[in-house]
């Protein structure tokens, strides 16, 4: 009888043994060199280095993404007040086209050239600014063809007359210049890296042709 008793009290861990047994295996391994825990640590810091720069390039992409959103937004609805503006400018520009030479020094004549004048410093301060149309060649991006003419006396492809002025806010097309072009397939096409202004004169500046095409549309 007392046999078995001590032989099963072998067999039994007190608690008390049980938190040194699990205390030792959870304690680290004593063979580890200082260089390897400096290793794991430069790992763990590089780790923690990457997880945080990438972080901090996300939020700069979001940055610049809501505010390249609301430019967009602030364009938009400037270019939709703007474009109404547009108009009222073309009318003032016609009637100094046409007024009598005899009332350029009137008072009247005076007023609407003040006037025109602020709108245009209102157009300038919004960065808009006149489409080159007159001596360069047809662009779709800034021209709208609404005529074609044949002719010898210009490259093929240029412009040869503005109908209607257009305007560019930035770099985006506000209004396109309604044109006449030059068909001339004799000659060689007009391109932005070739003069497109007659086959006489060109090379003129743009200024000169362009007050070509305005008298011409005045005649």
């Amino acid at each position: 009888m007392v046999n078995d008793v001590d032989k099963s009290g072998t067999d039994e861990t007190t608690p008390a043994e049980a938190i040194v047994e699990e205390t030792a295996e959870a304690q680290p391994d004593a063979t580890a060199t200082p260089q390897a825990e400096l290793e794991a640590a430069r790992a763990q810091a590089a780790e923690y280095l990457d997880g945080w720069q990438r972080a901090r390039a996300e939020f700069a992409n979001y940055k610049r993404r809501v505010e390249a959103e609301r430019d967009d937004v602030r364009c938009r609805s400037n270019a939709d007040l703007l474009l109404k503006l547009l108009p009222v400018v073309d009318d003032f520009e016609r009637a100094l086209q046409v007024a009598p030479p005899e009332l350029a020094h009137s008072p009247w004549v005076s007023g609407v050239t003040i006037i025109l004048n602020k709108m245009h410093t209102i157009l300038d301060s919004e960065n808009v600014a006149p489409v080159a149309a007159v001596g360069q060649p047809f662009d779709p991006q800034w021209h709208e063809a609404m005529m074609q003419e044949e002719t010898t006396d210009h490259a093929d492809g240029a412009v040869i007359e503005e109908l209607r002025k257009g305007y560019r806010l930035g770099d985006r097309v506000l209004r396109p210049a309604l044109v006449k072009i030059a068909s001339n397939p004799g000659q060689p096409p007009c391109t932005p890296r070739k003069a497109c202004g007659t086959v006489e004169n060109r090379g003129l500046p743009q200024s000169a042709s362009g007050t070509d095409g305005l008298n011409a549309g005045q005649s």
